[in-house]
């Protein structure tokens, strides 16, 4: 269908040139045809911990202005970006504000984004579960939405009744939903619960079931939130393949939130970053991840170059009290050692304790593990400074996290760790351009963990 579409759009393109006819209409109305869902100046306004608009006289007077003098709500000229982190001075926040786009049939996009930036939101306004407060929404096609675990599931009700149910709900007949059973339960892998009732699944199965649902009732765009990371690992991968499948081999659109920076990847070509009720970028998915991985480091607390513990936890044998770069910044550049100053509290005796680190890409991919390599002996109540060096790095050019680890043993082999900060530091890796010559036969972004070098000086 698709392909017509286009064989139709070129040859009215190079009839229009070739003179014979005025047919910006025709090629107005091909061109429709080809987008499947277009957001138009969508805002969505919440008011907060009040339902309406909390008393009579503002009630009476949105009726007076909407219904009555068919002006515009005087309650939406008010409001706050949605900033979940601080507290506002307005009773109002935008939860979307002035989204737009489209998204042609046959498009995998990613929306990415923190928590609270909007991109549930977004999917319930194209879901049609709540309205949006300004703007029009077009889609064209029948929707299939796994919005949270259990949505469009009756609890009483069996797995195969709720699946002839969603069934009819997506317009379905009970002789195409019966075609389509075996499908269904096959890839669910919840045969042998078919024919009990829902309330009585996990969540797991739950989410097995409502993917499955939704994937083989032949909608025309599929819309999947943040669910898929209840399933396990097995699932996951094929419910990744399903909607590859769905995509690529039968040019249906898909719109997949998740905060897998990998799945985003590896299933979708297009991604569109939401900050703050507002679209950050809209590109490519590996531009639109790299956009938000770097964006969310820069505006995170993670970038603090020192991080202080002041509780003592007496639970603990060994605690940290606190972490640094040893240089005043934590921007290096390749083969320029990674030094940090580590504060160690012993809350017991111990003998024989490693600092073990782990350094993470900014999409939270592992890239490497090291322990230092002289062990260490602590006294109740000594505090003790550490200097580690990480020596000949060769990492590629980006934004990288720090998680550090104090106890016995390493990485390697058997661990008992006291305390684990996650984490805890970023650094960013960058390089001028003989540098970037020298270095860049050793770079593979798909390299996995390797192995790093390091030098333990007590001070």
């Amino acid at each position: 269908m698709q392909i017509q579409v286009f064989a139709q759009l070129n040859l009215a393109r190079h009839c229009e040139a070739e003179g014979r006819g005025n047919l910006g209409r025709f090629i107005k109305d091909l061109e429709k045809t080809m987008t499947a869902i277009e957001f138009e100046n969508i805002s969505k306004q919440y008011r907060l911990g009040l339902v309406s608009t909390g008393t009579l006289s503002h009630d009476l007077n949105r009726f007076w202005q909407t219904k009555v003098l068919r002006r515009e709500d005087p309650y939406l000229k008010v409001g706050e970006v949605n900033d979940r982190a601080h507290k506002g001075a307005s009773e109002y926040v935008w939860a979307l504000k002035d989204i737009n786009f489209k998204v042609e049939q046959g498009d995998v996009v990613g929306i990415i984004g923190r928590n609270g930036a909007g991109k549930s939101t977004l999917l319930k306004l194209l879901s049609r579960v709540t309205a949006p407060t300004t703007g029009t929404i077009r889609a064209r096609g029948r929707i299939a939405s796994l919005l949270e675990v259990g949505t469009g599931f009756h609890p009483e009700m069996t797995g195969r009744e709720n699946i002839y149910m969603n069934g009819a709900i997506m317009g379905m007949s009970r002789a195409e939903i019966t075609r389509k059973l075996d499908e269904i339960v096959d890839f669910s892998g919840c045969e042998r619960f078919l024919d009990t009732p829902v309330k009585r699944y996990s969540s797991g199965m739950t989410v097995r079931l409502g993917f499955a649902i939704a994937a083989h009732l032949e909608p025309e765009i599929l819309v999947v939130d943040e669910v898929l990371a209840v399933g396990d690992a097995e699932f996951q991968k094929k419910a990744i393949g399903k909607m590859q499948d769905v995509s690529r081999g039968e040019g249906r659109t898909v719109l997949f939130v998740s905060h897998n920076m990998g799945a985003v990847k590896n299933l979708c070509k297009r991604g569109i970053v939401l900050n703050q009720g507002q679209v950050a970028f809209d590109g490519g998915v590996e531009e639109a991840v790299g956009y938000y991985t770097s964006k969310s480091i820069i505006d995170n607390v993670w970038h603090k170059q020192i991080c202080d513990f002041d509780h003592l936890n007496q639970a603990k044998d060994v605690q940290f009290l606190s972490i640094e770069f040893a240089k005043q910044a934590n921007t290096f550049k390749i083969d320029e050692p990674i030094e940090f100053i580590i504060q160690i509290h012993g809350n017991k005796n111990v003998e024989k304790c490693r600092i073990n680190l782990t350094i993470y890409s900014a999409d939270g991919t592992p890239i490497g593990s090291v322990s230092n390599t002289e062990t260490f002996s602590i006294k109740h109540g000594e505090i003790k400074t550490i200097k580690i060096s990480l020596k000949n790095n060769h990492l590629a050019m980006g934004y990288y996290n720090i998680s550090f680890s104090v106890g016995l043993g390493n990485y390697l082999s058997c661990q008992t760790d006291f305390e684990v900060q996650k984490n805890i530091l970023t650094f960013e890796i960058k390089s001028d351009l003989e540098q970037l010559i020298a270095a860049v036969g050793q770079w593979n972004h798909g390299w996995g963990q390797i192995m790093l070098q390091s030098q333990t000086i007590e001070i």
